[in-house]
């Protein structure tokens, strides 16, 4: 049995925590934050029209600004009130509740061959550990031959840099280019944020 990710025993323990979440977001674009770093860099790297996966979708934030962009947009999540956010707020793309640890969209009837997997919002420090190679395997096999997986994550939240990299090499998966910020500030070994930007092996 697949160990439970810290995020699934969060909403378990605090069943209100999902609809703070969605709220915060809310009140944060209201206020004028800009959260659309994550988008410009995914929308870059790909043409138009391209096929993105948004693992750890939450509710829709990522996902939905790239299909208003023209991209073919698939989200995945664990947490059932995140994915009624995302249908009810950013209609379009196809959302799916799912444990990136089962990931296995073929099963669904949706094609396994993304331009792009985004996991942005730090969902690599939400999964147990225990499911952490599994997830960047799900990752790799659900790329195009030449896909990108494109993984940020912060320092502090028990999942260390090294081991991440020390992981997609057991996943297959291989490092291209290391950058401490969605607006590609370079990665150094003091960098509290890292942007993976990853391929099959």
């Amino acid at each position: 049995m697949t160990e439970p990710s810290k995020w699934a025993r969060i909403i378990a323990a605090d069943p209100d925590h999902s609809q703070r979440y969605i709220e915060r977001f809310k009140i944060m674009e209201a206020a004028g934050h800009d959260l659309a770093g994550e988008v410009r860099t995914v929308d870059a790297m790909v043409s138009r029209g391209s096929r993105i996966l948004d693992a750890g979708c939450g509710p829709g934030r990522v996902g939905g600004r790239l299909h208003a962009l023209g991209h073919d947009v698939v989200g995945v999540d664990v947490d059932p009130a995140l994915i009624e956010a995302a249908e009810a707020d950013h209609p379009g793309p196809v959302w799916l509740v799912g444990d990136l640890a089962q990931l296995d969209l073929p099963a669904r009837g949706v094609a396994a061959d993304f331009d792009v997997i985004i996991a942005a919002g730090n969902v690599m420090g939400f999964l147990a550990p225990s499911t952490r190679v599994e997830v960047l395997r799900r990752f790799a096999a659900h790329l195009a031959p030449d896909g990108r997986a494109i993984i940020g994550f912060g320092a502090g939240r028990g999942y260390e840099f090294e081991e991440f990299f020390a992981d997609l090499e057991k996943a297959g998966m291989v490092l291209d280019v290391p950058l401490s910020t969605w607006d590609l500030r370079p990665f150094t070994p003091q960098s509290d944020f890292l942007v993976a930007i990853c391929r099959r092996a």
